[in-house]
């Protein structure tokens, strides 16, 4: 799927970014959602990119050891949102291309629609500190909420698969 986030055009031979060394990333994350609130809230974090601007995105973040990306998303959005949850579906894959300390990265994003089970919304347990702030967001309004075009497409897939799952 193509991204947003990072992609440019260059010719091929007129760009330094293609002399530079390419580094494969994968990450995993998604949408935890609390299906005891009303409003189907979502726990979503802000980050502050390079340039110092607020972003609200998924939690997200990359595996460690043999974990699968199933076990990376629920550790992750565990650590970055302080809730559990438990996996009901995947959402897809994004991927998109960044430069980075003399390299680009070419990173690959797995989320996941993750039932909220348990826990406080908080940052504290974020060992990165990269989440600045968290929040909970009501499913209808997640796609306005979040910085990136490629995140709001699997917010808008997971508004469309979780009636599926809520029937259980």
């Amino acid at each position: 799927m193509p991204s947003a986030i990072g992609a440019h055009v260059a010719l091929a031979g007129h760009s330094l970014a293609h002399q530079l060394p390419t580094v494969e990333e994968v990450s995993a994350g998604g949408v935890v959602i609390n299906i005891a609130s009303p409003a189907l809230e979502v726990a979503i974090i802000a980050r502050h990119n390079r340039g110092g601007r607020l972003e609200w995105c998924l939690p997200k973040g990359h595996p460690e050891g043999v974990e699968s990306n199933e076990e990376a998303a629920v550790r992750e959005i565990a650590e970055e949102t302080g809730i559990e949850g438990k996996i009901l579906a995947p959402l897809g894959s994004i991927d998109y291309w960044f430069t980075v300390s003399g390299h680009r990265v070419h990173k690959t994003v797995h989320h996941y629609l993750l039932r909220a089970t348990g826990g406080e919304l908080t940052i504290e347990n974020d060992p990165d500190h990269e989440a600045v702030d968290v929040a909970w967001v009501p499913l209808a309004d997640l796609a306005k909420k979040l910085s990136f075009p490629n995140e709001r497409r699997i917010a808008d897939l997971a508004r469309e698969v979780l009636p599926e799952h809520l029937k259980n």
